[in-house]
């Protein structure tokens, strides 16, 4: 009776744990495969397109966001660049206007939520020219070669483009290092390994970067795979922003990224798993990536069926771990520091308890009806180049 109980118990912790291992595999291995010859591909200099700036209560860091965002735009006089002040009670709006951004000023107090700004930016940018728009958040800052690459894939017949998007710690906290490596795991490897397999990249991250439709949410990405539409991924630029330096702040902002992440697994776990049993196979890796757990409670989950005395489930669990320690590898070789990036690795598990104590946020933060509330971060994070 006893066997029986220890084998059920590892028969679950297998079934939780698979989808992330599963796909952990999948797309570290893709990532280690050639990326492909661009260098036939026309200009996209004259590809008409409009950058939407959503911004709530951001007069710090808006007119670093803007001017790094018009730095990489040029002279290009086919870029425009819009500002959506959002139901601000600072002066969000002015400074954006000296930065040299045009400011939309959108105040209902019924329109909670970054969507409704993103819809509200997106009508007044498609009423012109624009043939795409480009969605920026205000507390980053991206590289100078974004926009031109940008629309150049627009250009080449991209239906919709996500780029490199990275968290960095603004100190030396282990928990930030930690959480920028797994943020780099998520939004570097996977869509990198995917793209190289020519599948859909995804549209990744709490409100979306890049995209030339009115994505608010991380479940409209499945919603471009299930419409058949392929979203590219831009490994060659980058937007970046900077973790919460106040541990308040990284415990909301990982709360509202984790809950986000339970939010779509338990909307379309059933859904694309019908699509699969259907025969659509390409439908099998987004379903992975939305069934999985977040890495750290898969890593705990394996750590549990790694005490399991059943020899099965000991295997898998051994083998599984080797595929997440692979893949965190990855992430650390994709940026800066590698060695002493390994250092702050072997404190993973107390990332690891840490993240456990914010279940109970996270389960809150998954009710899919959260309002727009702003993480606070520290205005002196660098620019890049």
């Amino acid at each position: 009776m006893t066997h029986l109980l220890y084998v059920s118990l590892g028969l679950v912790l297998v079934a939780v744990t698979l989808p992330l291992v599963l796909e952990l595999a999948l797309v570290t291995g893709a990532s280690w495969l050639p990326a492909r010859d661009r260098r036939e591909e026309k200009s996209g200099e004259e590809f008409p397109l409009a950058i939407v700036i959503p911004a709530h209560n951001e007069e710090i860091l808006i007119s670093r966001c803007v001017t790094s965002v018009l730095e990489s735009a040029g002279r290009s006089s086919r870029t425009r660049v819009f500002v959506v002040a959002h139901n601000c009670t600072d002066r969000t709006a002015e400074a954006a206007r000296r930065a040299g951004a045009e400011v939309l000023v959108f105040n209902d107090p019924a329109a909670r939520g970054k969507g409704f700004a993103l819809s509200h930016g997106f009508e007044h940018a498609l009423n012109g020219e624009a043939h795409a728009v480009m969605v920026i958040d205000a507390d980053s800052v991206v590289s100078r070669n974004l926009v031109s690459e940008v629309k150049g894939l627009l250009a080449n017949g991209a239906q919709a483009v996500q780029c490199r998007y990275e968290m960095e710690s603004p100190t030396e906290k282990t928990s930030g290092r930690l959480a920028a490596v797994a943020f780099r795991a998520f939004n570097v490897i996977r869509p990198r390994g995917r793209e190289r397999l020519g599948l859909s990249a995804g549209i990744f991250g709490g409100p979306k970067r890049l995209t030339v439709q009115i994505v608010s949410q991380r479940l409209r990405g499945i919603n471009l795979v299930l419409a058949r539409k392929r979203v590219q991924y831009l490994d060659s630029a980058r937007v970046s922003a900077s973790l919460p330096a106040s541990k308040q702040g990284e415990n909301v902002q990982r709360s509202r990224w984790e809950g986000g992440r339970f939010h779509a697994a338990r909307t379309w776990t059933w859904p694309l798993l019908k699509q699969v049993v259907r025969g659509k196979l390409r439908m099998a890796e987004p379903l992975l990536d939305v069934a999985g757990l977040p890495m750290a409670y898969g890593v705990f989950a394996l750590s549990l069926a790694l005490c399991v005395p059943v020899t099965g489930v000991r295997i898998y669990a051994l083998a599984s771990l080797l595929v997440v320690v692979l893949h965190v590898l990855a992430a650390a070789a994709s940026g800066p520091d590698f060695l002493k990036t390994l250092g702050f690795l072997a404190m993973a598990p107390i990332y690891i308890v840490w993240k456990l104590r914010l279940l109970p946020s996270v389960l809150r933060g998954s009710a899919g009806n959260a309002a727009w509330v702003r993480t606070n971060r520290d205005s002196n994070f660098r620019s890049i180049s």
